[in-house]
């Protein structure tokens, strides 16, 4: 009869098992934010595109939002790739 002691460290291979096990689920977790990251962005895109129609131009927009040009002319470029993305999705359908 074999007794094994409950109490011994484990084997190099469950000890690699359990760090992969851990890394892929740290990279399961960054890969979820991203995601979250990038709709966050893409809707922040839609509003700064939004502001700059209402407030007439970037400029305005800028001092409206408090937030720097390039920041603003960032976004509106993010926006109108999303708006052509949705346009190009809507096409082939």
């Amino acid at each position: 009869m074999i007794v094994q002691n409950t109490d011994r460290t484990p084997s190099r291979k469950q000890r690699l098992q359990e760090k992969q096990r851990r890394q892929l689920a740290v990279v399961d977790t960054v890969d979820k934010a991203e995601v979250k990251v990038r709709k966050a962005e893409a809707e922040l895109a839609v509003a700064v595109a939004e502001a700059v129609h209402v407030f007439g131009d970037e400029r305005a927009a800028s001092e409206g939002l408090d937030m720097p040009v390039k920041a603003v002319r960032r976004f509106v470029g993010i926006a109108a790739l999303e708006t052509a993305v949705a346009g190009a999705d809507g096409a082939d359908g």
